[in-house]
């Protein structure tokens, strides 16, 4: 027992600055869910549950839902997909194999409204660099307003998204390969095993924890990619990009109803809480074992 209330002083700071930035802000934000709190007057009312009944009817949170599901989908897919087939390229040891990591990472370290304004550059219908190319190769017709056009949008910040952590889950994948034990993967090809079969057989089985990081990490970026939507396009065009977390934004500091955005903030909190529990639950990690 002693020994144990020694180790306090250790984990105590840790506490704390779960306590002061996770712990409290939760619990005030699901306080200031049942107000009419405008963000800035002294006083407010209670209200109960009216928020949560006016978010159910409210379109525009509607929209910016089905928008992040559809962000979120096209993320979770083309980032996971691609930076495991980079992985897969990449893992052997070499002096191009290392530099190609570091390549691919290079995106990750660029602040993401720097990769929204030179995105928005590329993007731009006019002068942008994407329908240049496009041009270029003899592809007119595929020439768009890629940030411009409401049904495209979303998936042409989803696809700036992708590219820019693309690098960071090819690092958790290569971890994850070459923490396979070597022993397995010559004794499968010994047994007569393809390589489809070595792949689906003793590969991915035994990387299924690094891909379930992977998986619920880029499904928690896509929900919170707030600043590379708001400086793309703002939620525009026609709320057409709209995502929760800018119509959290939107709602307390545009329209002042902090009392909304708080019930958006603790419903955002529940929807990404049960979807990284069930990601992990389909993975099944608990079932495997390095």
């Amino acid at each position: 027992m002693k020994r144990h209330l020694r180790l306090i002083p250790f984990i105590l700071p840790g506490v704390l600055l779960y306590a002061v930035l996770f712990l409290y802000p939760t619990i005030t934000a699901l306080y200031y869910s049942f107000t009419n709190w405008d963000g800035l007057s002294p006083s407010y009312q209670y209200v109960g549950i009216d928020n949560y009944k006016l978010l159910k009817d409210d379109i525009i949170f509607g929209k910016s839902l089905m928008n992040n599901l559809k962000f979120m989908l096209f993320v979770v897919i083309v980032q996971t997909v691609v930076s495991l087939l980079l992985a897969l390229q990449i893992n052997k040891k070499s002096k191009v194999n290392v530099m190609l990591r570091a390549l691919y990472f290079v995106p990750t370290i660029l602040s993401s409204v720097s990769v929204g304004f030179i995105w928005s550059f590329i993007y731009d219908p006019s002068t942008g660099a994407l329908n240049q190319l496009l041009t270029m190769m003899g592809l007119e017709s595929w020439t768009q307003n890629w940030i411009g056009n409401a049904s495209l949008a979303i998936f042409s910040i989803a696809a700036v998204q992708a590219w820019a952590h693309i690098g960071q889950m090819v690092v958790l994948f290569v971890a994850g390969l070459q923490a396979i034990p070597p022993e397995l993967i010559e004794a499968a090809r010994l047994d007569g095993a393809t390589k489809v079969g070595l792949f689906l057989r003793v590969t991915w089985p035994l990387l299924a924890p690094a891909a379930a990081i992977v998986v619920s990490y880029t499904t928690i970026q896509s929900f919170k990619a707030f600043d590379l939507v708001f400086t793309m396009t703002g939620g525009g065009p026609a709320y057409s990009t709209e995502i929760i977390s800018t119509y959290i934004y939107n709602s307390a500091f545009m329209n002042y109803a902090f009392g909304k955005a708080a019930t958006a903030s603790v419903f955002f909190l529940i929807l990404i809480s049960i979807i990284t529990f069930l990601q992990f639950k389909l993975l099944r990690t608990d079932r495997v074992s390095y």
